[in-house]
């Protein structure tokens, strides 16, 4: 089994700074692709920015240039480095990674796994 827990969300002014963790525990054979989403109330989920295992990246529009996503291979961990927030960037983010666990000694394929959500609000 696989755990994804976050934190690092709470409340802060526009253009204030925050940085999120995600931290992956459990049976774990191999993370491939890390990411963050995020849902607005009354809006989809969205992509919000991805980290590859060799650590290539790739943000949503809307966040490029303001958020950073890095991962710590080592620590099974990611961070979101969110910068000049914005009232529009509140939302719950949630963390979400491709993993393969071992299951009696013996890799098995690839699942898609979910953080719990942190709410990030932006606001004065």
């Amino acid at each position: 089994q696989v755990q994804l827990v976050e934190s690092g969300g709470g409340l802060v002014q526009p253009g204030g700074s925050l940085r999120l963790s995600c931290a992956a525990s459990g049976s774990i054979f191999s993370i491939y692709v890390m990411d963050w989403y995020r849902q607005a109330p009354g809006k989809q989920r969205e992509l919000v920015a991805v980290v590859s295992s060799g650590g290539s990246t790739n943000y949503a529009d809307s966040v490029k240039g303001r958020f950073t996503i890095s991962r710590d291979n080592a620590k099974n961990t990611v961070y979101l480095q969110m910068n000049s927030l914005k009232p529009e960037d509140t939302a719950v983010y949630y963390c979400h990674a491709v993993i393969s666990t071992l299951v009696s000694g013996t890799r098995a394929s690839p699942y898609a796994y979910w953080g719990q959500g942190t709410q990030v609000t932006v606001s004065s």
